[in-house]
């Protein structure tokens, strides 16, 4: 089951990459309907299917090239699924102490809201607070994913340290940092504003005298929101906001790597050497993605290293609460 888990923690990295994908070549409403393509299980390719296609949907023609992208993230998404329904009934099943069917339960109603979150994408066109809330679910499935991998690997730290204490709460509220910093990024993506500064290391211009926060993070009434319906000045400040965030966020988890280099385990100076190195790719790739004008495969490489960096933080906390329980038991 340890390696099965391991093979749906692989899936979900793909379902989060092919996610990112679909949401940066805009084929979001690639199908406009749910679960199906225009009424099919397949996207339509015959002239007749396609034919009858159009005519259902009249105001969004088909386009192969997207209905396929958001097909095979369907496709993924429900593989993944039938994988974590596999776990919860291994769970029930075997009830191993070192997994409690909490967990999996749990994890089995995240991927049916998940599921619900890709509905209401599509049914409520691209609506902000959806996508984003459904990138978050993707990031969530992968993090309980992780635990239970973690759970039933072999205790890999043994080492005690005076600070562990101190390194877990500090580790816990860098998670808190990087888990917001996700959200900001998912939020300026739904709306588009991943372009709206295209200087650095802010913005162009005199930005500092549009800066609209509650506009920012409202909801303007609109029948599609494809492409995006704030206008510059909200935008502008949702991209300046996630590169306060950046900021923040990489000054801290830094601070986080030094310190683990510096204790005494040999897996906490690896578990440090990664997370500073990873975040560092990180904010060259975020870097790159302003410089130039958001190449596609960069800015889905900027996604899946936001996995990466979320998957390292737990591993940090996670070892670091072994070797604290250790410390108390």
């Amino acid at each position: 089951m340890r390696k099965f888990i391991f093979c749906s923690l692989l899936m979900a990295i793909v379902v989060i990459v092919l996610g990112a994908y679909t949401r940066l070549t805009d084929a979001g409403l690639g199908c406009p309907d749910w679960p199906g393509c225009y009424g099919e299980l397949f996207v339509p390719s015959s002239e007749d299917k396609v034919n009858a296609a159009n005519s259902a949907f009249p105001e969004r023609p088909l386009e192969p090239a997207k209905a396929w992208s958001e097909m095979v993230h369907r496709y993924f998404a429900g593989g993944l699924g039938i994988m974590i329904f596999v776990i919860a009934g291994w769970a029930l099943i075997k009830r191993d102490p070192r997994m409690p069917v909490g967990l999996p339960l749990f994890l089995c109603g995240l991927v049916v809201f998940q599921a619900a979150l890709g509905m209401w994408t599509v049914t409520l066109n691209l609506l902000p607070v959806i996508v984003m809330g459904h990138l978050l679910g993707g990031f969530g499935v992968l993090t309980c994913l992780f635990i239970l991998y973690l759970r039933l690997s072999p205790a890999m730290c043994r080492d005690k340290l005076k600070s562990a204490k101190r390194m877990l709460g500090f580790a816990f509220v860098g998670m808190i940092i990087l888990g917001c910093q996700i959200a900001l990024g998912g939020w300026t993506s739904a709306n588009y504003a991943a372009l709206a500064c295209t200087n650095l290391p802010v913005c162009e211009g005199q930005w500092w005298t549009q800066i609209d926060v509650p506009g920012a993070y409202s909801v303007p009434p609109a029948d599609n929101y494809e492409f995006g319906v704030h206008d510059y000045p909200a935008r502008m400040t949702m991209h300046i906001i996630h590169r306060a965030g950046a900021l923040i966020t990489f000054a801290y988890l830094l601070t986080l790597g030094i310190w683990l280099l510096r204790v005494r385990s040999k897996l906490l100076n690896s578990a440090g050497t990664a997370l500073i190195t990873v975040l560092s790719a990180q904010v060259g790739l975020g870097i790159s993605n302003v410089v130039m004008s958001l190449p596609l495969t960069i800015a889905v490489a900027h996604n899946f290293v936001a996995a990466m960096l979320l998957l390292i933080m737990v591993w940090i906390t996670f070892n670091l609460s072994v070797i604290q329980r250790r410390a108390h038991g």
